[in-house]
């Protein structure tokens, strides 16, 4: 029964997922629309550069999330066969992992920050927002 209950909520998980992407894909190509509208050749530059940005964070994101968790749980498993092996290394054994588990956790914080930057800090800001009515 509880078996059953992890794979709906898990089924959930994903519906709500695949809504959210479905919901950004639509928001692109709503903006990709007002792009051709405006006929301005220099936002349309513009927000293409933007959308491959967006993809291309949200791509970084995602292989730095798996490649993170993935060495953060082999770090961790390895870490207690050796405090299985020699209770008595625990202590250096448990320093020693949870410094290494920070220095993979910041690897995927700096790939936070450079999709940030990626997304935020573009050169072709002002032409997207002319684009849609703003400017700076």
């Amino acid at each position: 029964m509880n078996k059953n209950l992890r794979v709906k909520e898990g089924e959930s998980m994903l519906k709500k997922l695949s809504f959210s992407t479905l919901g950004a894909a639509l928001l692109v190509c709503g903006m990709s629309t007002a792009a051709f509208a405006a006929g301005d050749e220099i936002a349309l530059a513009a927000l293409k550069y933007f959308t491959v940005s967006v993809f291309t964070a949200g791509f970084a994101i995602a292989l730095a999330a798996f490649g993170g968790s993935i060495g953060q749980g082999w770090s961790i498993r390895n870490s207690v066969e050796g405090i299985a092996r020699n209770p008595e290394s625990s202590g250096k054994v448990t320093v020693t992992m949870l410094i290494g588990l920070a220095m993979v956790e910041s690897l995927v914080i700096y790939t936070l920050v450079i999709a940030l930057i990626l997304i935020y800090a573009h050169p072709q800001a002002g032409a997207i927002a002319a684009l849609f009515g703003g400017g700076h």
